[in-house]
């Protein structure tokens, strides 16, 4: 893993020999002497983690880490404190600061360069969501987030995994000095059950359980879908630094050792509830932002500024998968109509039926968007010919065949759609030549009658031109079949029918009387 590393030392030697051992590893290392130059050198060459020494003259490791998490363009890098300091209100004292781990010299190398890994992937993570919430700050939709030190780490959810009770218990009573609720589970199934009812802020785990194997139940929280981005604080002893290196490299977050320093316990839960917050306000500001942004409000679908730039790099895709896309661009026919007849709101109502029809019957990787007004289109990656005007045909007849419930006194109107479509197969096309197709299929769709589809270079889609010989047959037996099932009508040129209001209801109800003539 590539990764820049600023090391801080008053001391040159130690400084070097950190930077022999990091290079070695191929991490860029960056080196400060003193705490005012690694501040400037945080703030202009971006590391992705700090090695900091406390006992500095001027400056001490504990001021440089509090100025760097004060600091909005700095808080997120992660600090890990390098000192000869082994008293546990140091370590306390650095983490309340903000450092993420606390080492002590002589540095054990295994666990130097998995803490350092581990971090540099949680921080490359926390960037990504940086990156995006930052884009929908400049479109205006959402503010920028807090440093991770102001998020709380009170209240949280926390479940401890440890097979002997008096250690559980220990971890319970502290745990619980911030109102966490906490619930304890003795065996790896328990956990992953447990996992699987709660959303937990962090889970602890032991690595000396009897009959447990506490690294195996980290990969299996890492490999879920519900439980892999919950922070693990890992629990052993100092003779268990290999196994916590892996569960570093596995995925846990952070590891405390034996005999646990209460306030040690405390001060690490709260880091990780902190992260684990930010991460997530992070994440629902970016998907608060694509909603805002990048969706219709209407009718949920993508707008057409996402078209824009998504439809680019779908475009720019078919040179590498040599694949052609479809593009099926829908008008819903005579919908002026419906909203001069009916009003805006009854229109409203039927642009969101139709967006659900259409949505529902396309692949999840398909793109659908609402261009404005009535108008709709759906870009089909990975798509043959016969396959796109199948399609079509099929969403033009989800349209036509079935009515849509309004609020309108008949209750249901009926619509239709017209779709204009077109197969890319060139790399080159640009986004408004490939519409521009679309577009000219859609206004031959329309001029020719509506409610049918018409592809660029095919012209009016048959089912001929999509099905087999055998489907065709099939298709209209099953035509036959469904209309020798209806029900006789009544031949209504041999009846002579008079209809009258029954005033009982308030003229509400009609009657009707038929007389058949001879």
């Amino acid at each position: 893993m590539s990764a820049r590393v600023l090391v801080v030392d008053d001391i040159l030697p130690n400084v070097k020999l950190l930077e022999a051992k990091l290079s070695s590893e191929y991490f860029d290392v960056i080196t400060a002497l003193n705490g005012k130059d690694a501040l400037e050198l945080a703030a202009t060459k971006s590391p992705d983690i700090i090695l900091l020494d406390i006992m500095m003259p001027g400056m001490d490791g504990f001021e440089v880490c509090e100025r760097l998490k004060a600091d909005p363009e700095t808080a997120h890098i992660p600090v890990v404190m390098v000192t000869a300091l082994t008293d546990a209100t140091d370590r306390v004292r650095g983490l309340e600061a903000g450092a993420d781990d606390f080492l002590s010299k002589p540095l054990n190398d295994t666990a130097l360069m998995a803490r350092v890994r581990s971090l540099v992937r949680l921080k490359m993570t926390i960037d990504e969501w940086r990156i995006r919430e930052n884009t929908a700050s400049q479109l205006g939709v959402v503010s920028g987030s807090d440093t991770q030190m102001a998020e709380s780490f009170d209240k949280a959810k926390i479940m401890v995994v440890e097979d002997k009770v008096f250690e559980s218990d220990k971890f319970i009573e502290t745990l619980q000095r911030d109102d966490d609720s906490v619930i304890p589970a003795v065996s790896s199934d328990q956990a992953m059950a447990l996992a699987q009812e709660h959303d937990f802020d962090l889970i602890t785990v032991s690595l000396n359980m009897a009959d447990e194997d506490g690294l195996r139940l980290i990969s299996n929280l890492r490999s879920n879908d519900r439980t892999r981005s919950i922070p693990i604080l890992m629990v052993a002893m100092e003779e268990d630094m290999k196994r916590v290196a892996q569960g570093l490299e596995i995925g846990a977050h952070d590891y405390i050792l034996r005999p646990v320093d209460r306030n040690e316990l405390l001060a690490r839960a709260r880091t990780q509830v902190r992260r684990k917050r930010y991460h997530n306000r992070l994440r629902q500001n970016y998907e608060q932002s694509l909603n805002m942004a990048l969706t219709d409000t209407l009718t949920g679908l993508f707008n057409r500024r996402y078209l824009s730039a998504h439809f680019e790099k779908i475009l720019t895709n078919i040179a590498r998968t040599q694949k052609p896309i479809g593009i099926l661009m829908m008008d819903i026919d005579h919908f002026k109509q419906v909203n001069d007849t009916y009003g805006h709101q009854v229109g409203d109502e039927v642009l969101v039926e139709f967006a659900d029809r259409i949505a529902k019957r396309l692949r999840g990787f398909d793109l659908v968007a609402r261009m404005g007004g009535e108008e709709f289109i759906a870009i089909l990656p990975d798509i043959t010919p016969q396959i796109a005007m199948q399609v079509s045909e099929r969403l033009r007849q989800s349209i036509a065949d079935e009515p849509f419930k309004v609020s309108a006194p008949e209750g249901q109107i009926r619509c239709s759609v017209s779709i204009g479509g077109v197969i890319i197969e060139d790399p080159e096309i640009s986004v408004d030549q490939a519409l521009k197709l679309a577009d000219d299929s859609l206004y031959a769709a329309k001029e020719g009658g509506r409610n049918q589809s018409v592809f660029h270079g095919i012209g009016v889609i048959t089912p001929d031109m999509y099905m087999t010989d055998e489907q065709i047959q099939e298709a209209e037996a099953q035509e036959k079949k469904a209309e020798a099932e209806k029900p006789p009508e009544l031949d209504i040129s041999k009846t002579e029918t008079s209809l009258e209001l029954d005033s009982s209801d308030g003229g509400n109800t009609l009657q009707g009387t038929s007389k058949f003539l001879q």
